[in-house]
């Protein structure tokens, strides 16, 4: 805290004019319940901001899986996906870290999957050139199905097993001690090479009709960028005022989506006026809206996803141990995530107990996602927080709400065979913007770095450029490496065939054993961004936090106060009590020593240095 901020709360011992005001920008904190239909509205739009990268991961994983070419079996795995994100974010918001946050598939698992399905034994037939088709089952017929539900099985048990990590990671209070380790420079090769790593599967897609692409593209970007200030009248309501006229950002709340419908239009128009070639050999073929429609006859109207549905999970031990990479770069994206729903939704900052509440969920949340068979775990999602601080509406319900219209869609095998008829190079575009926006978040933890030191100079480049390059190499020639066991030779193609996984360990590796000022790491800037958000104004009592139900009765557990994911763990509570505060007032003495142990704490780092 710095001395401007002593000195307003000494002109306003409590803040109370700031938290007053603060409150004001938000229509609705999280504790806060608006109206049944309002809710209905604002949880459909929430699905609807996460709707793009839920329903693009299982169509990008579709080949791997050996799953493409089977329309129906494609928009099954949707509708599970969907449907999935609708249970875990019911449980994160319940019995989680509590707070607004979307839960549904991770980005994070689409290179530790494809190195698994690049093994000899998974890799697919129809993609492989050497292969003869004709001998090989009709795509979408019962042969065809067991194969990809097979290599789909594989991928839940690696996640099943995987996900016990994450699990004892969060509920065992542990998420602290590995942040130590982790800093900026290893979080940016971790994040950006998720992005660079898929600019192979994006072109792919992109490449069937690079106008159609490229119009998808520059779409997103007028929406989004030029278009994002545009505010377009409507009719809104609120406490105070009842029904009123209002506009809002429509453009920056529904950007991918409104993209997509317009260059699926264009598409249509091309089909219908015969632009696009018929022939299934000639470029742009696979733009055309009538290829896939048939799936919208041949999917059920209901189709209840349930666990198992894919067959007996099986499990090996080299996928469970590419997972873990996965993971980890999941935990560390949603513990910044966790701070930062809370500044947008008008709660305090989430102490440990429930970040490592909240982490422990996501393990569960990725055991439910690897029952039900979506091919993926499962995180927060960023871009739905970001939704909560253009709306102003922080509501913990309107998200559970939300959830619940996740699930019955879900179930709706119409609604996802619908996504499947969209045409394959505005999807290529949407990728291009998605993966690029993935690669552009783990570059702006660079913020943080002195990009002037040769260290970190040296570590990002060896740790990118590997990253990209090694990988390349080991998933081209798996079987180059022998150890002399069958098991042993797995386990090592996965990981080092995973990019995130080689370039997030030799950062890690290299950030942690050459020598650097910890300001040069930018890990001195982190913390300071940390105690600055954990110290603002709290909107909301801690009790946003508390476990429904349950709470009254752990207060009275004197044991609970040594667990650390109970909201009454004891380190939470010296942290906020008046005895850790310096001096019998525990107002404006609490900021001032709390000023005074961060400004030791920065001369002591300063002496090390």
């Amino acid at each position: 805290m710095s001395s401007v901020d002593v000195e307003k709360d000494t002109a306003a011992p409590s803040g109370e004019d700031e938290r007053t005001e603060g409150k004001k920008n938000i229509l609705y904190t999280v504790s806060e319940v608006p109206p049944w239909y309002l809710c209905i509205l604002l949880g459909f739009q929430q699905f609807l901001t996460a709707f793009g990268a839920t329903f693009s991961y299982p169509i990008l994983m579709a080949p791997f899986l050996c799953l493409a070419g089977d329309s129906v079996g494609l928009s099954e795995l949707i509708g599970t996906v969907i449907f999935v994100s609708g249970i875990s974010t019911l449980l994160q918001t319940t019995l989680g870290v509590r707070l607004p946050i979307i839960q549904s598939i991770s980005y994070s698992f689409i290179t530790p999957v494809i190195s698994l399905m690049s093994i000899r034994q998974w890799q697919c037939p129809y993609t492989d050139a050497s292969v003869n088709k004709t001998s090989l089952p009709e795509l979408g017929s019962e042969e065809h199905r067991g194969m990809w539900q097979a290599r789909l099985a594989e991928v839940q048990g690696a996640l099943l097993v995987s996900s016990l990590f994450q699990v004892v990671i969060g509920f065992s209070g542990l998420v602290g001690f590995l942040m130590n380790f982790i800093g900026p420079l290893t979080i940016t090769p971790t994040i950006a090479l998720i992005g660079l790593s898929l600019f192979e599967a994006a072109s792919d897609k992109a490449s069937s009709q690079w106008w159609i692409a490229l119009t998808t593209v520059a779409l997103i970007a007028v929406f989004s960028q030029y278009l994002r200030n545009v505010r377009v009248p409507c009719v809104t309501y609120s406490r105070q005022d009842g029904c009123s006229r209002t506009s809002l950002p429509i453009f920056n709340l529904f950007p991918v989506l409104m993209a997509i419908v317009t260059a699926w239009i264009l598409c249509v128009i091309l089909t219908v006026t015969g632009a696009l070639p018929d022939d299934p050999k000639g470029w742009g073929y696979q733009a055309r809206t009538d290829i896939r429609t048939n799936v919208l006859y041949k999917a059920t109207w209901f189709r209840f996803p349930y666990p198992g549905q894919w067959g007996i999970p099986t499990v090996s031990v080299a996928g469970v141990f590419g997972m873990l990479a996965a993971l980890l770069a999941s935990m560390i994206e949603s513990v910044g995530d966790y701070y930062a729903c809370a500044r947008l939704s008008g709660a305090p900052p989430p102490p440990s107990s429930a970040v490592s509440r909240g982490i422990g969920m996501e393990g569960i949340t990725c055991l439910v996602a690897g029952l039900w068979g979506t091919g993926g775990g499962t995180t927060s999602y960023s871009e739905n927080i970001g939704a909560i601080g253009i709306t102003k509406v922080g509501s913990r319900v309107v998200i559970q709400v939300g959830a619940a219209i996740m699930i019955v869609l879900g179930c709706l095998g119409k609604f996802g065979a619908l996504f499947v008829t969209i045409p394959d190079p505005v999807v290529g575009g949407m990728f291009i913007v998605m993966f690029g926006m993935v690669t552009a978040v783990g570059i702006s933890n660079l913020s943080f770095v002195d990009l002037s030191s040769i260290r970190n100079l040296f570590i990002l480049g060896v740790s990118v450029f590997f990253g990209l390059s090694f990988p390349r190499w080991v998933t081209a020639n798996s079987d180059q490496i022998q150890t002399g066991n069958d098991i042993a030779n797995q386990i090592i193609s996965v990981l080092l065939g995973t990019s995130m996984f080689v370039g997030g360990f030799v950062a890690a590796f290299l950030d942690n054993t050459i020598p650097g000022t910890i300001e040069e790491r930018g890990i001195l800037k982190w913390r300071t961004l940390g105690e600055s958000s954990s110290g603002g104004d709290a909107r909301d009592t801690m009790a946003v936090y508390d476990l429904p139900l349950i709470q009254k009765y752990l207060n009275k557990l004197r044991c609970t106060k040594y667990i650390p994911i109970c909201p009454n763990f004891i380190l939470d509570k010296r942290a906020s009590s008046p005895s850790s505060m310096c001096g019998c007032c525990p107002g404006r003495k609490k900021h001032r020593s709390q000023e005074g142990a961060a400004n030791a704490g920065y001369q002591e780092d300063n002496t090390r240095m």
